[in-house]
Formats: structure tokens, C-alpha cells, sequence
């Protein structure tokens, strides 16, 4: 990644949205000098700043994602750490969570080195590996996670394998904890959904596809919130997409469980009904669900039960797309479009303000990996991204900067759109 930017930024006349502190105001200025914010800037600086007018736009703390995929190593013909991260900045993220499922997947340190190297030369945004949490990622042993700690991971996970081992999942938790480590779990009972191609319900019956029932989420869900509990370590359950497990982690929370949450932007905007016409670009894991689970991932969001929005940005090649429903992989490509998306369902849906909108993509996701990100705090990074809500736009494939070819909203009239992100004070899209 580029060094910060030497040249004094002055962003003007912006509305300033800080969840962290808690500022809103409607026409305001940032400044950063050594790519940190700073609360002015002198007039020798002022003279020489690299001023940017922002009349109109909303100024907001880079987003932090909790969940995407990258592909290098391994598998970079559906994205590479240089167009991810291109993407990203597009979409107003400074900084990624880059999950472990490469080839070779995150469970040494010698694979964590190999990619701190490419981001070192490649990435246009901030890119923090996460560690597997089991060898492999079969959910048999568990990986070197000391190691991978001193070696700078902040979370470990096996992604969509999941550890489906309660056993192997509490020592992981009380062996985390000893690191300061945080656990990321996606919640799927594989023995309930082999062969699942969506949400089990009146949708799928009728398109005559099998589907993933809501409770193969719910119990995972359940066991890993009552291990948070037993350990007091902190679990952190990824892209949520059922109305009882956002349940189960509000009772957990009320008992003072150490459980977090996220959900998708697909998640809040969409139902099962989208796959009507069997798009394969909409077939995900967990699946779009029913309206009622889609309303209740809105209602925690906006309580904070969800604190965190994550992109769940799962790049897959149009070729591997391009193919009957059944035999297609999940996943679709997210980063440039989590804003817009979120911004439909939840502001412009009456569900929750701007500002709140903004904490689950900020200051939510960096205080569950408990990182210097997601504020425009003084002495902070100048991880800005500048916004236009009421922009009107639609996203085509053509003109996005990934190498995917899964984009679920290709074509969709979208309002809310990033005008400009900056990392480190350096303007990178």
C-alpha cells in the first residue's frame, strides 16, 4: 500500500459524520497532515493543502469490512488483491478483513508473509489477514493460532466451513482469548443443509430447489453464544440472515455474552423472492431468506444488536457463474455496491438515520476487531470516504474495477453512491 500522502488535505464544506464521537455537522472541514487527521492545519499548510471541495457530500470515516475475499494467493483469476482492493476503494472501504480460504489457506505464517508482501505492492487500501482457526480449514485441529497472532492476524476463522465441533470450538475460544484474539464464525449445520441451494421455504418448493432451513443457522447460532458464555471469550457470528438467530444473540448480549454480529447489504435489501428467475448471481451462502427475517436483520441493525455491516464480497469468475443454478458456487461480488445497498434498505426503507447507517460500516466493525480505524478522530488515520446520498446511478460490470464476474445488482437502480475515498490522506479513487 502507498505511503501516506506528505501533502496537507483540506476537505471543505462537507456535512462531517463521525459515529465514533458522536459528530454530525452540517458543513464542516477535515484536514490531515502525514496522513493523520489533524484539528487544523497551519497557514504555510493551508497554502501548499491539497484542498477538495465537498459541498453537497457527506464526509465519514472509511469503512471497515469485516468479510471479504481477495483470491491471492491461489485464486486470482477471480480477484486479485490489486482489483479487491481497487474495488473496495470504489465502494468507500480503507480498510478489509481479507478471510483465510486461499490456496494455501491462512494457517501458517509463512502464507500470512506472502500476503503482506503483495499488499505491500498491491493494495490500494488498508488489508488485515485474518488466521484460520482450524488446520486446513477442516474443523479437525486447531491451526497455530499463537503464531499466527505474533505474526499480526486479528481474527480467526474458517469461513463457510465453519467448525461444527463444539469441543474444538471452545478450546479454540479459550485459546483466542489468550491472544486477544477474536472468533469468526459462520453458522451452518452442513449436515442440515447437503446439496441446499437456498432458503428452504414456499420459494424453493416452488422452483423445485432444495433448500438451507432457517434452524441449520439457528443452532450453531445458539451453541456459539452459549460458549461465548461459558468461556467469556468473544465470538463473532458472520452475515446473519435469520430472524430467531438475531434473537439469539440479543439474548445472549442481555446475559453479557461476548457475541457480535454482522449482516450482508444483500441480506437487508433483498428476499428469496429474487431468485424467481433463477440468477445465479443472487445464489449466496448463508441465503437470502423471507421478509420477515429480512425485517428483523433491519430491526437489529438499527437496535445494535448487528453492529456491524460487512460486504461479504465473494468474487467468482463469469465462467463458474455461467452455469445451471444447481451447479453453480455461492458468492457474489459486493465492495462497490455495500453502500448503496444498505443505504436503500436502511435509510432510504424508514428504518434507522444516516448516522447509524454509517456507525455499522465504521465504528461498529473496528471496535469488534478493536483496531485504530472507523473515526475521524484527531491523531487518527485520514481514512475518509466522501458520499453522495441522493445520487441516482446504476451499476454495470463494464465499469467496475474487480475481475469478478457474480455482480448481484448489475443493472439495478441504486441511490447513494462514493464520490471519493482516501487512505491515509491519499486520494485513492
Amino acid at each position: 500500500m502507498n505511503a501516506p500522502d506528505p501533502t496537507p488535505l483540506w476537505i471543505k464544506g462537507a456535512r462531517v459524520i463521525d459515529p465514533a464521537s458522536g459528530r454530525d455537522e452540517a458543513k464542516g472541514d477535515l484536514f490531515a497532515v502525514d496522513g493523520r487527521l489533524v484539528a487544523r492545519l497551519t497557514p504555510a499548510q493551508l497554502a501548499k493543502a491539497r484542498k477538495v471541495d465537498a459541498r453537497g457530500l457527506v464526509a465519514a470515516p472509511g469503512f471497515v469490512d469485516l468479510n471479504c475475499r481477495l483470491g491471492q494467493p491461489g485464486r486470482s483469476a477471480r480477484e486479485s488483491i490489486a482489483t479487491g482492493t481497487r474495488a473496495a476503494a470504489a465502494g468507500g472501504f480503507t480498510t478489509l478483513l481479507a478471510m483465510p480460504d486461499t490456496l494455501p489457506c491462512v494457517d501458517h505464517p509463512g502464507t500470512l508473509q506472502l500476503i503482506h508482501d503483495i499488499c505491500e505492492t498491491d493494495a490500494a487500501v488498508r488489508v488485515l489477514p485474518a488466521g484460520a482457526l482450524t488446520k486446513g480449514l477442516a474443523g479437525k485441529a486447531l491451526a497455530p493460532i499463537g503464531s499466527l497472532a505474533k505474526a499480526g492476524v486479528v481474527a480467526v476463522t474458517d469461513t463457510v466451513g465453519g467448525v461444527e465441533n463444539n469441543e474444538i470450538m471452545r478450546r479454540a475460544l479459550e485459546y483466542a482469548a489468550m491472544f486477544g484474539l477474536v472468533v469468526l464464525d459462520h453458522c451452518q449445520d452442513s449436515s442440515m443443509t447437503e446439496g441446499a441451494q437456498m432458503h428452504e421455504g414456499a420459494v424453493s418448493l416452488r422452483l423445485g430447489l432444495r433448500g438451507f432451513p432457517s434452524a441449520a443457522e439457528e443452532v450453531v447460532a445458539a451453541s456459539d453464544c452459549a460458549l461465548a458464555e461459558l468461556t467469556g471469550a468473544r465470538i463473532h457470528l458472520q452475515h446473519l440472515s435469520a430472524a430467531r438467530t438475531v434473537d439469539a444473540v440479543r439474548r445472549a448480549r442481555s446475559r453479557g455474552a461476548r457475541v457480535s454480529a454482522e449482516v450482508s447489504p444483500l441480506h437487508l435489501l433483498l428476499t428469496d423472492r429474487a431468485l424467481a428467475g433463477y440468477d445465479p448471481n443472487l445464489k449466496l451462502n448463508p441465503p437470502l431468506r423471507e421478509e420477515g427475517d429480512r425485517q428483523a436483520l433491519l430491526a437489529g441493525l438499527a437496535e445494535g444488536v448487528i453492529e456491524a455491516i460487512a460486504s461479504d464480497h465473494s468474487p467468482c469468475t463469469a465462467t463458474e457463474k455461467d452455469r445451471e443454478f444447481d451447479l453453480a458456487p455461492f458468492g457474489a461480488a459486493t465492495l462497490e455496491v455495500a453502500f448503496a445497498a444498505a443505504h436503500e434498505a436502511v435509510v432510504l426503507g424508514g428504518v434507522a438515520d444516516l448516522p447509524t447507517l454509517l456507525a455499522r460500516l465504521t465504528s461498529g466493525p473496528a471496535r469488534i476487531l478493536g483496531i485504530e480505524a472507523g473515526t475521524l478522530a484527531e491523531g487518527r488515520p485520514a481514512d475518509i470516504a466522501l458520499l453522495d446520498p441522493k445520487a441516482g446511478w446504476v451499476f454495470r460490470a463494464r465499469d467496475s474495477a474487480s475481475l469478478a464476474g457474480n455482480h448481484a445488482l448489475e443493472g439495478r437502480r441504486l441511490r447513494g453512491r462514493v464520490k471519493a475515498t482516501f487512505v491515509g490522506g491519499r486520494k485513492v479513487t
